[in-house]
């Protein structure tokens, strides 16, 4: 640096709400400790290897309004594809129809995934990012440039995929183990791209009878 050159201020991971709260309940050298060691802006051979073995996630998006929808992607190990360290992708099959994970990343590409391994490495890893929805068609075209598509996917036994949603990595970052629950994974028949409503879970909670407004 030259002398008398002013050094640009390094920016922190988060927001500028996360970054004020710190300062308020005074836990900035915690979440400074945080940052400096644990978020990476790309993911890290074990991260990629966690990431290939996962059978479900987690998938957080927003409209261009804020308003926010949560929801649950599962599939084979594998189904999630690390393309590389800044770029993974997963397939989107037919649901119902509602598309609100789609219809919000088509207006804001913002997309916050949580994977947890409850079974085996009792761990979380969340990855943030921006996304883009490709065509089935293109993407096993740019796919099968690079490296053959896995055929032990859902496609197999069900549907296949109508859509994949292409994730850019900007951070990658532990969910520590503390609270996550030991589960056990039990052996059974899942029926993928079934219609069947009782193995949808039908109308599980009484929706379709109870009112629409109160």
């Amino acid at each position: 640096m030259k002398e008398g050159a002013i050094a640009k201020p390094i920016a922190l991971p988060g927001s500028d709400g996360e970054h004020a709260l710190q300062e308020k309940y005074n836990t900035t050298p915690r979440a400074q400790g945080f940052y400096r060691h644990q978020v990476l802006g790309y993911l890290n051979p074990m991260m990629q290897a966690f990431v290939s073995k996962q059978e479900m996630m987690f998938v957080g998006t927003a409209d261009k309004h804020g308003e926010s929808d949560t929801s649950f992607r599962a599939g084979l190990p594998g189904f999630v594809r690390v393309l590389d360290e800044r770029t993974l992708a997963y397939p989107e099959y037919r649901g119902n129809g509602v598309m609100s994970s789609l219809g919000n990343i088509s207006e804001n590409p913002h997309v916050g995934i949580l994977f947890v391994d409850f079974t085996e490495a009792k761990i979380g890893l969340h990855v943030n990012g921006r996304a883009r929805i490709v065509e089935n068609d293109e993407f096993l075209r740019d796919a099968a440039a690079s490296e053959p598509l896995r055929e032990d996917n859902p496609s197999a036994a069900g549907r296949g995929a109508e859509l994949w949603v292409v994730v850019s990595v900007v951070e990658a970052y532990i969910h520590c183990s503390k609270h996550i629950p030991r589960m056990q994974k039990i052996n059974e028949e899942i029926q993928w791209g079934t219609d069947d409503v009782r193995a949808k879970g039908g109308d599980y909670f009484r929706a379709k009878t109870s009112p629409r407004t109160r």
